[in-house]
């Protein structure tokens, strides 16, 4: 999510036996590469050598804290490093301190936009793999059309081309289009 706008910028969909680090890189290869990223805010089960590479790699800071039993890494790239930066930090001024200087706060923000993403409704009424992604698109393309900002910046992933995806969230960002027109 960019947490200026408010719009959700990379959509990833799971199975519930799937955890949710893993798929970190691929929210991540959904943000165009000439499009920054400053910082990468995720709860302490992020903070993995593949999310802080990840993240490292597109040229972003990791806030995320470490976990409770938190050692310090060897220091063989990156990612490492960055991890190892934010345990001497957390030990130092102590977690919560340590997230009001990183301004971990920004969680929250991201998590009251998967309440209002919850909102639409639990239930997903496509049980077609392909379509099931569809419908997440198209619901977080309204939820980007609703934000304060309107704008539609979410893109399906690359992988899904041709899929049904992009065609849906080229009618919903053609409405929401419409919709800012007629009211300027």
């Amino acid at each position: 999510m960019d947490v200026a706008t408010g719009d959700i910028r990379g959509v990833e969909f799971t199975s519930s036996q799937t955890g949710n680090s893993p798929v970190l890189p691929d929210l991540l290869e959904q943000i165009p590469p000439d499009q920054a990223i400053g910082t990468v805010t995720a709860d302490g089960a992020y903070d993995t050598r593949t999310c802080h590479a990840a993240i490292a790699w597109r040229g972003g800071t990791a806030v995320i804290p470490i976990r409770k039993n938190g050692r310090p890494w060897k220091e063989d790239g990156p990612a490492a490093k960055a991890s190892n930066e934010n345990l001497r930090g957390t030990r130092h001024f102590g977690r919560a301190f340590w997230k009001r200087l990183t301004g971990y706060h920004a969680r929250s923000r991201i998590e009251a936009q998967m309440r209002r993403l919850k909102s639409f409704g639990e239930r997903i009424a496509s049980r077609d793999p392909d379509r099931l992604v569809a419908e997440i698109h198209t619901r977080v393309a309204l939820l980007n059309c609703s934000s304060p900002s309107a704008g539609l910046r979410s893109r399906a992933s690359p992988k899904l081309k041709g899929k049904g995806v992009n065609s849906a969230s080229a009618r919903v960002r053609q409405q929401c289009q419409t919709q800012a027109s007629t009211k300027t």
